[in-house]
């Protein structure tokens, strides 16, 4: 997400041609629900980053990944999938903000008073034996689980055929709606977005991928845990993307972590 001179946001969608990519990294920011993804193999002439608010997921199956598939992005007929694999980690921009005033203007806009960043993982810890298990493996939209600073968030808040149902069930499960939602209302609201100068002066430090370990199954993490403050110790990347997640057959929904300062279709 950027903002440009007006204060709004500044969302241009990629276009790439139909075929596949290897995705490098992925970001999710809930400013403006738009992923960002690093991809390799793009023709020449485009950008390696691709950018859009209406991307879809699915988990890479088990024959894939033994096959030795990695993450990756398939854009057919202009829709864009995001195949994962179990551990692939998304970085997630989630923004605070805030109704304000403007003193110079006197009308109201919508303020960015802090930004955070966690991991999100959608498929660590799925359900594989439950109903819900062989629906992870064909593309559908996702909403994440409640944000909660640092860590890594398993699972996911909502999802569904499309992007309105995702954020149904998102509403059902948590009777409130996604971040994105409201900040997309608050901003339709006040016709303006722009940075406080609190949030421009907040450093923003993005955790080794591995530096923090979840455990967990289920859609929707939120019992996050960081190692001590004071360790030093820096942890080995394991796989692509962000990282892999370690997990362990803990209940359904959790996911340990701890706390870090600093899309879109119908």
């Amino acid at each position: 997400m950027s903002l440009n001179r007006g204060g709004s946001t500044s969302f241009t969608p990629t276009r790439l041609s139909d075929g596949k990519y290897s995705v490098q990294q992925a970001t999710y920011d809930d400013v403006n629900g738009v992923y960002t993804l690093m991809v390799l193999n793009t023709p020449a002439g485009s950008p390696p980053v691709f950018r859009s608010r209406d991307l879809q997921m699915a988990r890479l199956t088990d024959e894939q990944v033994a096959a030795g598939e990695n993450t990756y992005l398939s854009i057919d007929d202009n829709q864009p999938v995001m195949y994962l694999t179990e551990d692939f980690r998304i970085e997630y921009v989630h923004n605070v903000t805030e109704t304000r005033s403007n003193p110079q203007t006197g009308q109201q806009e919508t303020v960015i008073v802090r930004q955070q960043s966690s991991f999100w993982a959608p498929f660590a810890g799925a359900l594989a034996g439950q109903a819900i298990g062989s629906m992870l493996f064909r593309p559908q939209y996702y909403v994440p689980p409640v944000y909660q600073p640092g860590g890594v968030l398993n699972g996911y808040g909502g999802y569904g055929n499309s992007y309105s149902q995702a954020v149904k069930r998102y509403e059902t499960r948590y009777k409130a709606p996604p971040p994105v939602v409201k900040n997309t209302r608050s901003f339709r609201t006040t016709g303006s977005l722009r940075k406080s100068p609190a949030a421009n002066q907040a450093t923003t430090r993005k955790a080794s991928p591995n530096a923090n370990r979840s455990t967990g199954s289920g859609f929707g993490s939120s019992q996050l845990r960081t190692s001590s403050p004071s360790s030093t110790k820096k942890a080995k990347p394991r796989s692509s993307g962000f990282g892999s997640t370690k997990r362990s057959p803990s209940g359904f929904g959790s996911s340990r972590g701890g706390s870090r300062s600093f899309r879109r279709r119908r």
